[in-house]
């Protein structure tokens, strides 16, 4: 009869566990719920020896975080081929993956957990937004974005964070309808925007051009010509004076 031994962990190998177990955990159940001895019991060691590698639940809850946030600015990265509206609607998908399998950890992160407050946490925040707005760009080909074009990313990139947060409170509305919605609301606010700029509408010109009619975006176009007979019957007409 032969007896189990432990293997012994090294250092960075025993952080890694015990940051994974940390993420789980807070991907379940608020941090504010989670406890040192969870943890601890999570990951098969002693409360003491979680202190040993970290000083407290706040800088676990810390490194749990840097975990997710890279992971999560991951989900924006997609080859820059074929059409903008579907390359978008695969970045969605992929978003709500993590939003549906960390929804707590989410949660707590964009509102405020047990490290609210804390500069680096909203540091790492403020590096996924970056990143998903740089993604952006890049698909669009832009590096040197105007001023009206980086107020619709970053805008964008807002909605979509404040979205996946309250379909989290009930997920009323099939996830599915909103992952395209969001790739919808991409090219309404593009559009609005070419409104008022040419340079917007020969950007946004340049992105329709290779959308094929069966995309996302010529998809957003066949609901608004259904749409239309009754907008204009609503739209008051102009007067001159």
């Amino acid at each position: 009869m032969t007896t189990g031994v432990r293997r012994r962990m090294g250092v960075e190998e025993r952080r890694q566990q015990l940051i994974g177990v940390a993420l789980e955990l807070f991907s379940a159940r608020s941090p504010d719920e989670v406890s040192i001895d969870e943890i601890a019991a999570a990951a098969g060691i002693s409360r003491p020896l979680v202190y040993h590698y970290f000083p407290g639940k706040q800088s676990l809850y810390e490194a749990a975080l840097r975990r997710a946030a890279d992971e999560l600015a991951g989900r924006f990265i997609e080859p820059r081929e074929g059409p903008l509206g579907a390359r978008l609607l695969r970045v969605m998908r992929r978003y709500f993956d993590f939003v549906e399998e960390h929804g707590p950890g989410f949660s707590a992160l964009m509102r405020g957990g047990p490290a609210v407050g804390s500069t680096t946490t909203n540091a790492m925040i403020d590096e996924v937004r970056q990143a998903a707005y740089e993604q952006i760009l890049a698909h669009l080909g832009v590096r040197r974005p105007p001023a009206r074009l980086a107020l619709v990313v970053r805008s964008w990139v807002s909605l979509a964070e404040s979205t996946a947060l309250i379909w989290l409170d009930g997920r009323r509305i099939p996830r599915t309808e909103l992952e395209l919605q969001l790739v919808h609301d991409f090219a309404a606010l593009c559009a609005v925007s070419a409104a008022y700029d040419e340079e917007m509408a020969g950007i946004l010109s340049g992105v329709l051009t290779d959308e094929p009619a069966e995309g996302p975006f010529g998809d957003l176009v066949g609901r608004l010509m259904t749409l239309a007979p009754a907008l204009v019957g609503t739209v008051p007409s102009q007067r001159r004076p």
